[in-house]
């Protein structure tokens, strides 16, 4: 059209006959008369017009709540018989190429057009056009219902799909051949157990919303409110919950090019200058595309797996060569530099995100940072689902396995420790149909029977998989293996003070962080009731820090394993910690006096410190020197005391004995009359073990000859 005209306006209807409008995008062309415009030979074809013809000609402004194209469906053959071949042609690059070409262009049902691609001409017909669902768009939840269209506007989210016209010998390969195996980036009712990801549903609409909101709507929208799109996600969070694999869905789920796929340590070479190189490599597609394509350029995904490994704090290594540094200096400016980049997603996954430098997490680099956790009840529903869908499918899983009790039964388990606990199952399940005789063998006949059942889950659940963030049961079970003997109210009243405080922490919003200190005389059962209180609680995590399990440690590294310890339970939604015999722990001897500071400053920080947002946190503190504790300053650490009496009456000693067995009911009379009246000061741990003592002393007589 001429110039004068397309300045004004870029729609325009065009009327060839009182009854047929077509619609038709315009673009200035220097040798077209005023007064005209010039349309090619499938358009003529297509709207019936002929040379020199007289049209009507009036502004068409598109309504964006209803005709921005959500998928297009084109028949497409060879333009020339004389061109017809067998090669494979990608429908997925031509898609791609489609949109860079035709963003931002008006096309009707029916329209016929050529493309120009793979170095051969296509003659395309518009079969049906389907509108971007409203609702997206206003940030809401998709409507299932699919919005048939005549007029759309293309923009460069749309989804293009080609069909074979009929007689064409044309050979087609690639996802935009069908439409059901295709997704759009602008489908939020995105299946997650059809993607293998369970439990983040969060998660994930929280990622869509702030990195690819900008990226649904139409380019001139995001044009006019000046809105730049996130260029990079980091995802951390403990091992085996879900990153690499939520990255790799993140790369399936866009209508762009299948992601690059980096490992951070494949990235650094020995020799100058090629980890640098490296990293421009990755980019280098996208700025080809940037510069040759300006705004209609495709989405280009990089994603880094173990991202910490190349790029640490600059300056933190002492001694290096550098290279790090100048890795990450390269990486911070391709990212978001002088020439920053617009079409491209940086995705980085680690479960170190302390070591990552402060310049690669600013806006506008890794700007959306997403925790990816352990999953909730209903997140390990799901992930058990997906894991179990085919052996449901092939009726290879027993009636009686119940997914919703295994996932009560499974705290704290991680996504891939759920994947381990299934594949343990099933591996149980086959060794029953292994006749193990002089060699190993299938019954095959029995194989074809075969079934995972319950207790293959709950075989495999206490004999094969652990979870490294849970609670391991024979930690603490160890401490109370003779029970808790209730030889007084008192000891009741402990343990009932304990519950009050273990509901306070799980339900009080204002205290996310509980801390009591249970102490008293040596062997009077502080760590057995400490344990206990543990156990009753039924927190998903629970550990033990206890000193025998830091014998020979440099005050560093005892330093370390405590804080690790208090580092893991934050990771889970309820925790506690039993911190045992603080005085061993700080490396207490009355002679000297000599302590470990270092151990003390680090607790002192670790009882204060509240868990993240949404975190509860116990810790149960023992001790049998309260006094020195008070001197250190710690006592005024804990929220509350809790005293743990040793005993010290005598019918307080008889209620003990009958508890513990061992006595015949004369001996117990006898020692009755001993101690009535009388003071004694006793363990409950120290009976137990003179109680033993004397029953070997009676065996040694029966026996003896």
């Amino acid at each position: 059209a001429h110039p004068e005209l397309c300045s004004i306006h870029s729609h325009l209807t065009i009327k060839t006959t009182p009854t047929q409008k077509f619609v038709f995008t315009v673009k200035t062309h220097p040798s077209v008369v005023p007064g005209t415009i010039a349309f090619s030979l499938p358009q003529r074809k297509w709207a019936g017009l002929s040379l020199n013809q007289d049209v009507e000609v009036s502004v068409y402004n598109f309504d964006p709540s209803r005709q921005y194209v959500g998928t297009m469906t084109l028949e497409i053959d060879f333009l020339q018989k004389k061109s017809v071949d067998s090669n494979p042609y990608d429908s997925d690059k031509m898609a791609i190429e489609f949109i860079q070409f035709f963003t931002a262009q008006a096309f009707s049902v029916g329209q016929q057009f050529v493309l120009s691609c793979f170095d051969k001409l296509f003659a395309l017909v518009i079969k049906d056009i389907e509108a971007m669902d409203p609702s997206i768009l206003r940030g809401e939840q998709s409507s299932s219902k699919k919005q048939k269209i005549e007029i759309g506007l293309l923009h460069g989210n749309s989804q293009v799909i080609f069909e074979k016209a009929e007689s064409s010998s044309l050979n087609l390969i690639g996802k935009a051949k069908t439409r059901g195996s295709r997704q759009s980036i602008i489908n939020p009712d995105w299946n997650f157990e059809r993607m293998g990801i369970g439990g983040l549903d969060k998660e994930f609409s929280a990622i869509f919303r702030r990195a690819f909101a900008s990226r649904v709507f139409p380019p001139d929208i995001v044009e006019q409110m000046g809105c730049k799109h996130v260029k990079g996600i980091l995802l951390f969070g403990p091992p085996g919950c879900g990153k690499t694999l939520m990255a790799r869905q993140i790369g399936k789920m866009l209508n762009a090019r299948e992601p690059k796929v980096v490992n951070g340590p494949e990235i650094l070479n020995k020799y100058v200058g090629e980890s640098e190189a490296n990293i421009r490599k990755l980019f280098a597609d996208a700025e080809e595309e940037q510069k040759r394509l300006g705004a209609n350029s495709g989405l280009h995904i990089i994603i880094f797996d173990e991202i910490d490994a190349i790029c640490k704090q600059r300056g933190s290594m002492a001694g290096s060569t550098g290279v790090h540094d100048t890795v990450v200096n390269q990486l911070l400016s391709k990212i978001d530099g002088v020439d920053q980049l617009n079409n491209i997603l940086v995705i980085g996954m680690t479960n170190r995100p302390d070591l990552i430098d402060d310049a690669l997490l600013r806006p506008g680099r890794l700007e959306v940072k997403m925790e990816i956790g352990l999953p909730d009840e209903t997140g390990r529903v799901q992930i058990l689902n997906i894991h179990t869908a085919k052996m449901k499918q092939s009726k290879m899983l027993a009636k009686d396995v119940d997914i919703k009790e295994l996932a009560a039964e499974t705290k704290n388990y991680s996504g891939a420790e759920l994947e381990g606990l299934v594949r343990a199952a099933q591996s149980t399940a086959m060794n029953r149909h292994i006749k193990a005789s002089t060699k190993v063998e299938v019954d095959t006949v029995e194989a074809q029977m075969l079934e995972v059942s319950r207790s293959d889950f709950l075989a495999s659940l206490n004999n094969d998989i652990k979870p490294a963030f849970g609670t391991n049961q024979e930690d603490y079970c160890s401490y109370i293996m003779n029970g808790i003997v209730k030889w007084s109210n008192a000891v009741s009243d402990i343990l009932e003070d304990g519950e009050l405080l273990v509901q306070q922490t799980k339900n009080s919003e204002r205290t996310p962080l509980v801390t009591v200190l249970l102490e008293g005389p040596a062997h009077s059962g502080k760590t057995a009731l400490a344990a206990k209180i543990a156990e009753d609680s039924q927190f998903p995590f629970i550990k033990i820090c206890s000193p025998d399990k830091m014998i020979g440690y440099t005050e560093t590294a005892k330093c370390q394993a405590i804080k690790k310890i208090f580092e893991d339970a934050y990771k889970s939604q309820l925790s506690c910690v039993v911190v045992d015999d603080i005085e061993r722990l700080l490396d207490f001897v009355p002679i000297g006096p000599r302590f470990s500071n270092l151990v003390l400053q680090a607790l002192l920080v670790l009882l204060k410190k509240p868990p993240p947002r949404g975190r509860k946190l116990l810790i149960l503190g023992t001790t049998s020197r309260k006094d020195v504790l008070q001197e250190m300053g710690m006592l005024d650490s804990f929220s509350t005391t809790i005293h743990i009496p040793n005993i010290s009456r005598g019918e307080h000693l008889m209620e003990a004995l009958e508890l513990l067995g061992g006595f015949q009911e004369e001996e117990r009379a006898v020692i009755a009359k001993k101690v009535k009246g009388q003071a004694v000061w006793l363990g409950i741990k120290k009976l137990q073990m003179l109680i033993e003592m004397s029953l070997q002393v009676r065996r040694r007589k029966t026996f003896s000859p």
